[in-house]
């Protein structure tokens, strides 16, 4: 890693950006499984088309799609193949703590933060729990909701905690006064055991750094738009099956695996070349903490464990948190959209914290368009 980084003047998390995008190639070092292996020819390539011009417009390019991010946060980074909130560690953190903790600690809040709420978001259509009820009843909310400009940080806290404990509600969790891990239990018929494991879910996917959401929420906070529409924003991000519904992907795969066997599947996508969901992570070049730490708490079905096992051994990825969640959910059963779930309360912290912390900054988000479109016709008038 760090002759790569060397070679190209950039930062490990750069590389990483590189490796997801699938200009530097990397494998495990088959003498230590703790190292990683970057592909020389991409390297040394790239470092030529970095040097041959870096004009104005590539700098630009490349800020946007994750080359140098540039929006300065002190909410939460990467350091060492680990995660951190304002400098703690998440993985240590998720042992404990709770999504209320975590949140008061993002949002730097004084006093404690309660996520009770004594009645659902209003429910449109059949008001069953799910995504449907969610968004929409957001949107309802961000159509009359008041601009975040000129309101006081205690008061701001105040509709974030009522936002994300409406959420929930909207995501099945039981309603009334215990923390949310408690109340998505109890709304799903789960025991105090389980409980525990989705604390620890929730505290683990609470925020990770500037994600395509966080990016989204923020450039709604600049805008000065009411907290509900800067969730929104990002939530509709997080949804799609490259970001927060990944877990959906992984769910289908396990579907196969328990349908028609973790070898017969494995075969298929090894010999077609088809990318495993869930499997490797571009920021965890030697696996996702998050993910180890979520799976040593519980065994996935038998079938699926051993295919756990298998993809790890036979692709050298190991599986991440979207694999974790799913496999959680198999476990106990829990309902259809329960990672989903899980997965879009928990960063409406992070979503929320990022739109705080960027109406500090006090500065409309707008990147500018490099266009490659035809030429503009001439104006009429114009001199040959």
């Amino acid at each position: 890693m760090d002759e790569v980084c060397s070679l190209l003047g950039v930062r490990p998390q750069t590389v990483y950006a590189y490796v997801s995008r699938g200009k530097i190639e990397v494998m495990t070092d088959p003498a230590d499984s703790r190292r990683s292996l970057y592909r020389a020819e991409d390297a040394s390539g790239l470092a030529r088309r970095k040097k041959a011009g870096r004009k104005h417009e590539t700098l630009a390019v490349n800020a946007l799609f994750g080359s140098e991010p540039s929006i300065p946060t002190a909410l939460c980074a990467f350091f060492r193949g680990r995660l951190y909130y304002r400098g703690q560690d998440a993985v240590s953190m998720a042992a404990a703590a709770n999504l209320e903790e975590v949140a008061r600690l993002l949002w730097d809040a004084e006093q404690p933060v309660d996520f009770s709420s004594p009645a659902a978001l209003p429910s449109p259509g059949s008001g069953k729990p799910g995504r449907g009820v969610a968004f929409a009843s957001l949107a309802a909310l961000a159509a009359t909701g008041h601009s975040t400009r000129g309101r006081l940080t205690r008061v701001l806290h105040g509709e974030a905690q009522s936002l994300v404990g409406q959420l929930a509600n909207a995501f099945g969790a039981r309603h009334g006064a215990k923390p949310l891990h408690l109340r998505f239990a109890q709304g799903w018929k789960q025991s105090a055991k389980v409980a525990e494991l989705l604390r620890t879910a929730m505290v683990l996917l609470a925020d990770h750094e500037l994600t395509s959401s966080a990016f989204v929420s923020r450039i709604a906070a600049s805008t000065g738009a009411s907290l509900p529409a800067c969730v929104l924003a990002g939530l509709t991000t997080l949804s799609g099956p490259l970001h927060g519904d990944a877990s959906g992907q992984v769910a289908a795969l396990f579907s196969e695996v328990e349908r028609l066997g973790e070898d017969r599947v494995l075969a298929h996508y090894l010999s077609t070349g088809l990318p495993l969901p869930g499997f490797g992570h571009p920021l965890y070049p030697d696996g996702d903490p998050r993910a180890a730490a979520l799976l040593a708490l519980f065994e996935p079905p038998p079938v699926i464990a051993r295919f756990i096992h298998k993809a790890t051994q036979l692709t050298g990825l190991n599986p991440n948190i979207d694999v974790a969640l799913a496999g959680l959910v198999a476990h106990h059963r829990l309902p259809t959209d329960a990672a989903f779930g899980l997965f879009a309360t928990a960063r409406s912290v992070g979503l929320l914290a990022h739109s705080l912390e960027q109406l500090g900054v006090g500065q409309v988000i707008r990147p500018r368009g490099r266009y490659v479109g035809p030429a503009p016709e001439a104006s009429h008038g114009s001199v040959p």
